[in-house]
């Protein structure tokens, strides 16, 4: 009998996993499953593989802001790599940064159309494969944003305050892994999200010191999370140790949304 926790033989796809916080998950799932496939901007993925010394993991590139050619993308690569047992995703759209009053409304409204609908057209793609099969597992990815506003003290000029689009964003992806539990639910699938406090990257944290000092200070661990501390939870939710999760935000934010 497999231990609970147990990714042995499963195939779990990664969408910007080559990134701070997806490197870190690729790389454990690669110790653990029988594949792992890498989507990352062109060279990333390979990087990844190469520097980590990845044996597992297939290293790939795919537009996922491309919402409309995603289906067909996914029947070709089903049928190159399988079915996967699970997927984490963690693209999204690159918000254009700016403050509320400077934002034209088709930057708004690009962000939406370059990560939430491309989101729904994966999910729904490899969701509606999976039916017959009868389990799955989706791990989208939030934001501490989607749950509280940001706190404009600790942006401090010239930094912006996070933009809106982003924000508003991820609180849709909540809703959308709620949703698609409810759907997916009676064919054995799950979806969840991860949605991860201040994680601020290498660069970020070079390049802003008294920004991650403000951070530190605001969190109630007093300071920020390091990519290894999103691993466990993600991973978690794509074992048989969560078979009865589902519909779920599970927060990892050193207790950011308690206060």
């Amino acid at each position: 009998m497999k231990s609970w926790y147990s990714l042995e033989g499963k195939n779990i796809w990664v969408t910007g996993g080559a990134g701070y916080l997806g490197s870190a998950i690729t790389a454990e799932l690669d110790r653990h499953c029988a594949k792992v496939l890498c989507f990352d901007l062109p060279g990333r993925a390979e990087s990844l593989v190469k520097e980590r010394q990845l044996q597992r993991t297939v290293p790939l590139t795919l537009d996922f802001h491309d919402a409309a050619g995603l289906p067909a993308a996914v029947d070709t690569l089903v049928a190159q790599h399988g079915l996967p047992d699970g997927v984490v995703h963690l693209v999204t759209a690159s918000s254009r940064g700016k403050r509320l009053e400077d934002l034209a409304l088709q930057e708004f409204q690009q962000t939406f159309d370059l990560a939430l609908t491309p989101t729904f057209a994966l999910c729904r793609a490899l969701a509606e494969r999976m039916k017959a099969r009868g389990h799955g597992s989706f791990v989208l990815f939030s934001s501490m944003y989607g749950v509280v506003a940001p706190d404009p003290r600790i942006y401090r000029d010239p930094m912006a305050p996070n933009p809106i689009d982003y924000g508003a964003g991820k609180a849709a992806i909540l809703q959308m892994a709620r949703y698609l539990a409810v759907h997916y639910g009676p064919a054995g699938l799950r979806f969840n999200c991860i949605t991860p406090g201040p994680f601020p990257n290498p660069a970020v944290q070079a390049q802003f010191p008294g920004f991650i000092q403000d951070l530190n200070r605001k969190a109630p661990l007093h300071r920020v999370g390091v990519n290894h501390e999103i691993v466990g939870p993600t991973l978690f939710l794509l074992t048989d140790g969560a078979s009865y999760v589902t519909g779920h935000s599970l927060v990892v934010d050193g207790g950011w949304t308690a206060w």
